[in-house]
């Protein structure tokens, strides 16, 4: 029996053999479509070459490629371990034709492949053509027909109507008539029973759709009327899942050996069995042995989990795992983590982003984990407080929004508790507030636009920024804007040094100037790739011609710091690993502020190598090489394209010496790096699991910062009267404040064992327990833990509260012996919450040990009569 790699190279291997270029998977992750978070189909990544966007670079390709669908229109992320066919990662084996062969070599190669290759029974296969479409005017697919006669029965080539067998892209782009096989996995006895053609395409878990073949042959124009498209292509797609379960003999895709070795190292992990005798404990193995694939090739491809766009679908995942195995696999600490050494052993043959990214993924999902098992025990916490004191069958929606949204629990996981308490989430209730949030936020940003008012008809905008700081301007258009009460305007013009904002730098600020008037343009923006001018007021006279001029200064400064972020950016991935990539930059006039991956803390002797490095560079004076080419010949100069960036054909590309910086971007850059000056790391930080920050200064905020550190010296050189060695004078008055404290505190203890003689004579009987409430005179915190514990030591029975100013504020220490924490149930942790309302303060701890601080000393005496009472 083959395995799950000898079937992915096969396939490979067999159209190689029929003259396909092999190309590697493109990332799961789309970075520059703003119609698609994640390839979700073999053709996605072709997309441009289907459309006529940019020319096929071979006639036939194949490949595998990795796929997502837990998001949009194709959603199945609630099925996926429940059922055993769904997943969200999933591979997608492809062959494809561009201009080159059509239905009749197709449909040959598949059959081969599927009969003489893989072996599988010829009588276990149907296959389907599409039947036509009067309304159209689409014809039954004779062609396919009659190519599938050479090959198999004809009653075994069934007609699909239009939903099953006629693919598009989209509402309008190439489509066609699509010709599907379908296998019949069900035992002998039960194809006897039934006829396997009547269940083909309704939906019956053993007789499925192995492979699709479509034949693109038309063109679905915005009219929606077709046209026949001047080239056809073929476009294949097989779930690579289900055809090694097909060959493997399987009932289920879990149980062949693309998930059986993780499925295994959960069980051993967990020491629960699968296919066990707990169907829940079932599913969370299978939610773990799937997601943990998407969230890996996820990270790996360059998405970290976040709260926002494909990041929260990647987040989400991870928790839906994270609840499974809290819930049912009981397991508290991170899992999936542990897993990924797993994933990349069986998979990293082929996709070796895995292999070179297993450290940071490994990183980012223990993270993520940790992170969440915290929001998870609070939220679920909170959520059997909640069922505990309400009896109603319904889950209050406005709590399943408040779990949402002051916590941070996902609505499917309330859902999900609540299905097991046998409750019901009020949906109606939980979307209404949900929807009255985003409308509060939505009026806190909303901005009423005006129409344009066009003064030259059809002009466009020459942007000479790149070389001008100022040029004749004139206004082609303009409209008035509305924001949080206040007017203000956006003019258009035709020529403009001014740079919108992009690629992280801030816009430009200005003037518009004419002979008799000065207009400030206050920021500069790009709406739908227009150049947009914000002013306060209009000018008096709209039609006149301006001198448009930019803010030198503001422009130099921004553009040290710009340049500034590509020389940290090849330094950090010098310094850390070529693992770092850009996650989020802002560029202004003040610092730069540079988001990066990475899976942990910079450390300070790293910070310092990157700071030498930038530095060197600075000094260097690198002449800045900044020029338009292709995208290809931009990336065959090793030029980094940026996470997230959508990048055309012709592109920028910005170097500071070839071997070191070379990086795509629109930016506006110094002339030399010597330009820049001086570079220094103010801070580094983290924003998010596996993201650092880091934020910088350069050139004259860079001096500055020095100079005020110098001065802070001279100031604690003054300070201590010394000329010398200033670490010596500052270790010597640190040891001198230590020997002091030292000296208090044997004082403190001293008065203490005074005290405690004396608080011995005082313990009294009350109830039948030793009772001691008094305040002392005794200024240090661990003072009194020492003397309550020293007592307890030598009292059996005892209940102990002591009360003292310690610092200027309240203090209560209470202490319990252990046969009044078991036999009365007494706990001192919620004792000593109750007798620090007197302090008007709080406390909490152990149950025989507890302390409180409060602001209000005067309520002493009241919590020691209140402790009386409390056993009185």
């Amino acid at each position: 029996m083959m395995n799950a790699n000898d079937i992915r190279r096969t396939f490979l291997e067999f159209f190689r053999a029929k003259g396909h270029e092999i190309v590697p998977s493109a990332p799961m992750v789309v970075k520059n479509d703003p119609t698609l978070m994640f390839n979700n189909s073999g053709m996605a990544p072709f997309k441009d070459w289907f459309l006529g966007n940019a020319p096929a670079k071979w006639p036939r390709v194949a490949d595998t490629q990795k796929c997502l669908r837990v998001s949009g229109k194709h959603n199945d992320l609630e099925e996926v371990g429940v059922d055993t066919y769904h997943h969200t990662m999933f591979e997608m084996l492809g062959n494809w034709s561009f201009g080159d062969y059509f239905k009749k070599e197709a449909i040959a190669w598949s059959w081969e492949l599927l009969t003489e290759v893989y072996k599988l029974p010829k009588d276990r296969l149907y296959v389907t053509v599409f039947e036509g479409n009067a309304e159209e005017g689409l014809a039954f697919d004779q062609e396919a027909y009659d190519c599938w006669k050479q090959y198999i029965a004809e009653d075994r080539i069934l007609r699909g109507n239009k939903k099953d067998n006629f693919w598009e892209m989209g509402d309008s782009g190439p489509c066609g008539p699509c010709s599907e096989i379908h296998v019949d996995c069900r035992n002998d006895d039960e194809r006897a029973a039934v006829n396997g053609a009547t269940l083909v395409n309704n939906d019956h878990p053993q007789v499925i759709e192995i492979w699709n073949n479509v034949f693109m042959e038309f063109n679905r124009k915005a009219d929606k009327s077709l046209e026949k498209l001047p080239a056809q292509h073929v476009d294949t797609g097989m779930g690579f899942e289900r055809l090694v379960r097909v060959l493997q003999q399987k009932q289920s895709n879990y149980d062949t050996d693309i998930f059986q070795p993780v499925i295994q190292a959960i069980s051993n992990y967990t020491g629960i069995a699968y296919r066990g005798t707990d169907e829940k404990s079932d599913i969370a193995i299978r939610v773990l042995s799937d997601h943990i694939r998407a969230i890996s090739f996820a990270i790996a491809d360059g998405q970290l989990p976040s709260n926002t766009g494909a990041g929260y679908v990647i987040r989400r995942i991870l928790r839906r795992a994270v609840r499974y195995y809290y819930s049912f696999l009981e397991t508290r600490e991170p899992l999936l983590a542990r897993l990924v050494p797993t994933l990349v052993k069986e998979m990293g043959e082929f996709f070796p982003e895995l292999v070179k990214q297993q450290q940071l993924v490994t990183s980012v999902i223990e993270e993520e984990e940790r992170s969440f098992l915290r929001t998870l025990a609070l939220g679920i916490v909170r959520f059997e407080e909640y069922v505990k004191k309400n009896s109603e069958k319904t889950i209050d929606g406005f709590f399943a929004f408040e779990l949402f949204d002051t916590f941070g629990f996902p609505i499917d996981l309330t859902q999900l508790l609540a299905r097991e308490s046998n409750r019901d989430v009020d949906m109606d209730g939980y979307n209404k507030h949900l929807l009255e949030q985003k409308n509060r936020s939505r009026a806190a940003t909303a901005i009423d636009t005006d129409d344009w008012v066009e003064l030259v008809k059809d002009a466009s905008t020459n942007f000479v920024g790149y070389t001008d700081s100022e040029s004749s301007a004139k206004i082609v258009r303009y409209r008035r804007i509305k924001a949080k009460g206040k007017e203000s305007y956006q003019l258009v013009l035709d020529t403009t040094p001014f740079y919108a904002e992009s690629g992280g730098q801030v816009g430009d600020t200005g003037v518009l100037e004419s002979a008799n008037e000065r207009l400030p343009i206050i920021d500069t923006k790009k709406e739908n790739g227009v150049i947009v001018h914000f002013a306060e007021r209009l000018p008096e006279d709209l039609t006149k011609t301006f001198t448009a001029r930019i803010n030198t200064v503001k422009r130099a400064a921004t553009e040290n710091n710009h340049s500034a972020t590509h020389l940290m950016h090849a330094a950090l991935r010098q310094v850390l690993g070529t693992h770092v990539e850009q996650k989020g930059s802002l560029v202004n006039d003040d610092n730069l502020r540079f988001d990066f991956s990475h899976f942990q803390k910079v450390s300070d002797e790293e910070l310092a190598q990157i700071e030498q490095i930038v530095n060197a560079k600075i000094r260097e004076n690198i002449a800045g090489d900044i020029r338009e080419m292709s995208i290809d010949d931009a990336k065959k100069l090793g030029a980094m394209a940026l996470f997230g960036e959508k990048y055309g054909d012709v592109v920028r590309v910005v170097t500071f010496d070839k071997n070191f910086s070379i990086e795509l971007c629109g930016g506006t850059h110094v002339p030399a790096t010597g330009k820049i000056g001086l570079f220094k790391i103010v801070s580094e930080a983290a924003v998010a699991a596996g993201v650092r920050r880091i934020e910088a200064i350069t050139a004259g905020k860079a001096e500055a910062f020095f100079n005020e550190q110098l001065e802070t010296v001279r100031k604690i050189r003054e300070m201590l009267k010394s000329n010398s060695d200033l670490i010596k004078s500052v270790q010597s008055l640190l040891d001198d404040k230590k020997a002091l404290e030292n000296r208090v505190d044997a004082m403190m203890r001293d008065k203490a064992k005074g005290l405690k003689t004396e608080l011995l004579t005082k313990v009294k009987s009350v109830n039948g327990i030793n009772f001691l409430a008094e305040q002392i005179e005794l200024g240090s915190a661990d003072a009194i833990k020492d003397l309550a514990y020293e007592i307890r030591g030598q009292v059996d029975n005892l209940f102990l509260l002591l009360g003292a100013e310690v610092n200027g504020k309240a203090s209560l220490t209470l202490m319990l012996s252990d046969n009044l924490v078991s036999e009365k149930s007494w706990n001192a942790g919620q004792l000593i919450r109750d007798l620090a309302k007197e302090i008007q303060g709080g406390g909490g701890g152990q149950p025989f040990f507890a302390t409180s601080g409060g602001s209000h000393v005067q309520g002493i005496p009241n919590a020691l009569k209140k402790a009386e009472a409390l056993i009185s």
